[in-house]
């Protein structure tokens, strides 16, 4: 018996009626059941997977998510935690690594991974986590289960008892933090597990989330503990101070991933969350280090006790302790694991994280500077929400830097942060970038930047044109995104009458679609490259508008109506508007259009389609235009990329950029022109 399945009887006995795990919305799981489901769980899946080779979990959140687990690990049938942001590609490399032989996309969903073969995990392997990959092709780090499980015990031991009420799990799912010091532990202690779908608790897409809805969540549901990253941090302080709303439940906000800027930790504290930071690696199962009340804010805390800490010559954090097997087919892990990160170590024990050995510059002027330090200067600053700083044998640090908000003042952002830092360590040179997120490959799940991705993206050479075309649109972008209409579609909060009067839009604009292409082609004939192109979208977009109109009267609505009634002001603005750009002389521009339209569709279709087809209990007919076109604008974004990166013709470009931003402008202004009956049941 596992000591997690002894903790769950041992709280059978002194609490059967507490909730041990609640999805929120559905049944719960007391501790009277958990130990009877666990077991019960666990030998049918070691009769199902008798063979003993990997099965690999890519799950929302839920209680059937949190009961495999547990029974898994009972089980002791190896684990391969694959987080549900990670590309096919990212799947597919992990799958074929492990040798797994089936996934789990729910309790009840188990698929036959094609052509696995076995792998060489090393002896006691109970659970496969792959890391961000930042050096190179991603590698599984192999656990065991006492490792893990002695982990979740020292974060108990060292939080103490009081935090054992209602910890909700937030972090993507499939990362290794939130199942150690979040599951595991909250079953070590007796609480409560709280674990909603991503979309319910406002994080459909985790990398733009909700936060207004989050802390409504939150303080709905009672929730007593969080385990954070930085960006999740300063999202959730952003709603409170923008709606004077407090959590006085909470009792722990656990904070790790990245280093905090000090400004962020006391704007928390303004708004009353009780912040505790963290320091952790997978090698470690996650937690190495937790600070206690009353420690100096910025510190890492003390080590767990399992833990030991101590620096090398230049800084380097060593750490000494229970360590991972090894990697998949790799050699075992030394008893000293050098991290790569730079710190330094107090009296009184604790560590402060200072920055990565690796990516320290060295400017023509023999500074030695941490990138993290200014990058954390300039992330103090509102206005900027994310920033990576390079400079290496240059005079002084560049940036590049993604705006926090349609508006954002980045000019005035870096002078007030040069303001902070000392002449060696300003910004000299800086330039507006799209975001980074695990989607474009430059950020890790749990927040971090990918600096190598993005140095060879920007800084190697000049990056294509797409990266420019995104660049040049992020403000436009996020206006569009900030449109309620379209936040409330995304989220699916929206009611019936709403959703067949964007069908009827999406008809209208649609049904110009291919004349609008018919058009451009007329003036590019002497462009084979882009008739080419052309020809290939008009095969593939002739009669969607039909679709439309069969997914409104599917939807309960009437569809010739909806045919002859003629569009919204609004909506014959963006139409009227592509006609001139194209009949005008620049026909070129019509690619501007496609971009905004195909970006903007992955978006509804992968998000929006989904949540509210789950609120208004509609068939899957009623959604075959957003979600075909998810699908096939995924392809089409990749086809877009390549040709567009072929056009050398700076006029070609410009005319491209100007057009989508145009469009993201009179796009969003149709979505605003449709009534929206603001909903939401779980508030």
């Amino acid at each position: 018996m596992s000591p997690l399945l002894a903790a769950a009887h041992r709280w059978a006995t002194q609490a059967p009626d507490r909730v041990a795990i609640d999805p929120v919305d559905g049944a719960g799981v007391s501790y009277a059941a958990l130990s009877g489901r666990i077991e019960a769980l666990a030998r049918e899946l070691r009769r199902r997977h008798a063979d003993g080779a990997p099965v690999a979990l890519k799950l929302d959140r839920h209680s059937d998510e949190a009961l495999l687990a547990l029974a898994l690990l009972e089980a002791r049938i190896p684990v391969l935690s694959l987080p549900t942001f990670f590309t096919q590609g990212q799947e597919r490399h992990a799958l074929a690594e492990t040798g797994a032989r089936w996934l789990y996309r729910s309790l009840h969903d188990d698929q036959p991974v094609p052509d696995a073969q076995p792998a060489v995990l090393p002896q006691g392997t109970a659970w496969i986590s792959f890391t961000s990959g930042s050096t190179g092709q991603a590698k599984g780090v192999c656990l065991s289960a006492d490792h893990m499980l002695g982990v979740a015990q020292s974060v108990v031991d060292r939080l103490g008892p009081g935090h054992a009420g209602r910890h909700c799990a937030l972090l993507p799912p499939g990362i290794l933090l939130e199942t150690v010091a979040g599951l595991f532990a909250t079953v070590i202690a007796g609480g409560t597990y709280v674990c909603p779908s991503q979309e319910l608790a406002g994080l459909g897409d985790p990398f733009h989330p909700d936060f207004a809805v989050l802390a409504r969540r939150l303080a709905a549901w009672r929730i007593t503990s969080l385990i954070l990253v930085p960006e999740y941090l300063a999202g959730l302080v952003a709603a409170l101070e923008a709606s004077g709303e407090r959590l006085p439940d909470l009792t722990l906000v656990a904070v790790g991933g990245a280093r905090v800027p000090l400004a962020l930790l006391e704007r928390a504290r303004t708004v009353g969350l009780p912040v505790l930071q963290g320091y952790g690696l997978t090698e470690c199962a996650s937690v190495v280090s937790l600070q206690q009340p009353g420690d100096p804010a910025g510190s890492a805390g003390r080590p767990l006790p399992h833990m030991r800490a101590r620096l090398a010559a230049d800084g380097e954090i060593l750490l000494e302790g229970p360590l991972a097997l090894g990697t998949v087919g790799g050699e075992p892990f030394g008893p000293l694991l050098a991290t790569g990160d730079l710190g330094r170590i107090d009296d009184a024990g604790r560590l402060w994280i200072e920055g990565r050995k690796s990516s320290l510059m060295v400017t023509s002027f023999g500074r030695n500077i941490a990138p993290e330090w200014v990058e954390e200067a300039l992330l103090d600053q509102p206005g900027i929400a994310q920033a990576l700083v390079y400079g290496d044998g240059r005079r002084f640090p560049e940036a590049l830097l993604v705006p926090a908000t349609p508006d954002a003042d980045l000019p005035g952002a870096v002078y007030a942060a040069n303001a902070t830092l000392p002449a060696y360590a300003r910004v000299a040179h800086w330039r507006e970038v799209a975001h980074f997120t695990p989607r474009n490959g430059l950020l890790t799940g749990n927040g971090r930047i990918r600096r190598r991705e993005i140095a060879a993206r920007y800084l190697d050479r000049e990056p294509d044109f797409f990266t420019v075309l995104e660049d040049a649109t992020v403000r436009e972008r996020m206006a569009f995104l900030a449109v309620p209409q379209v936040r409330a579609g995304l989220a699916g909060t929206i009611d019936l009458a709403t959703y067949l009067a964007y069908l009827g839009q999406a008809y209208h604009h649609v049904s110009h679609t291919v004349p609008l292409m018919q058009a451009a082609r007329a003036g590019l004939a002497g462009r084979p490259e882009l008739l080419a192109a052309l020809d290939e979208y008009i095969a593939e977009e002739t009669g969607h508008e039909e679709w439309i109109l069969a997914d409104i009267a599917a939807a309960g609505g009437d569809a010739e109506l909806a045919r002859s009634r003629p569009p919204h002001p609004a909506t014959r603005a963006m139409v009227d508007h592509a006609y001139r750009r194209i009949l005008s002389g620049d026909p070129v521009a019509f690619f501007g259009m496609v971009y905004v339209l195909e970006s903007v569709s992955v978006a509804l279709a992968g998000r929006g389609a989904a949540a509210v087809a789950e609120r208004l209990g509609l068939p899957p007919q009623a959604f075959t235009y957003l979600t075909s076109h998810g699908a096939l604008d995924q392809s089409h974004l990749r086809f877009f990329a390549e040709l567009v990166n072929g056009l050398a013709d700076r006029r070609d470009r410009q005319s491209i950029v100007t057009m989508a931003r145009e469009i993201f402008a009179l796009f969003g202004a149709m979505f605003a022109a449709i009534e929206l009956e603001q909903a939401d049941a779980f508030a």
